[in-house]
């Protein structure tokens, strides 16, 4: 629902979701015109036909319980990378990040890199050591990107205040922080 969906906008709809779906099979045991009835007003209806099949496929297939693998999650209806990488962090809590614009934007700014030049993928891979020292992998995940959108954002970043300006190349090069 968070999809392209702010977050208040989202939380009445998720609350009346979760009353008519309180676990995977009940929704998997559900039918289109009930979901998109109570999806009605968040746009993009494709993502709760996607949720509604994803949902029986998990249950049917796969003993209610996600994928531990990317490839596999990935085979799910609408799961892409981002996706993907963001549920192998928060549910099995492994070692991926999910790369969004504001993850991006967070890594261009340490490296005071234009974002289309960083091969993310590689960028992390390279740095799984220092990237992942704890056990809390989906907290990490979740935290870096909270941090691109309340601290690292894309217009005023709030640089001085911030907790990794000591290893940040962009408020080094920015005339108004230095």
């Amino acid at each position: 629902m968070l999809q392209q969906t702010q977050v208040k906008t989202v939380i009445p709809y998720f609350k009346v979701f979760l009353d008519n779906f309180p676990t995977l099979k009940s929704l998997s045991l559900s039918n289109e015109t009930k979901v998109l009835k109570l999806w009605e007003g968040l746009g993009y209806y494709r993502r709760a036909r996607n949720l509604l099949s994803t949902s029986k496929i998990l249950v049917n297939e796969h003993n209610s319980e996600l994928p531990k693998n990317l490839l596999e999650i990935k085979k799910l209806p609408g799961v892409g990378d981002y996706t993907a990488n963001a549920l192998l962090a928060f549910i099995h809590d492994h070692p991926t990040i999910a790369i969004d614009g504001n993850v991006k934007r967070v890594f261009s700014r340490i490296l005071n890199k234009n974002e289309n030049k960083i091969d993310f993928k590689r960028l992390i891979e390279t740095n799984k050591k220092n990237l992942f020292k704890i056990k809390r992998n989906s907290d990490f995940v979740e935290a870096l990107m909270e941090f691109g959108a309340l601290i690292c954002k894309p217009k005023e970043p709030k640089c001085l205040n911030c907790t990794i300006k000591n290893i940040c190349k962009y408020i080094k090069s920015v005339k108004k922080f230095n």
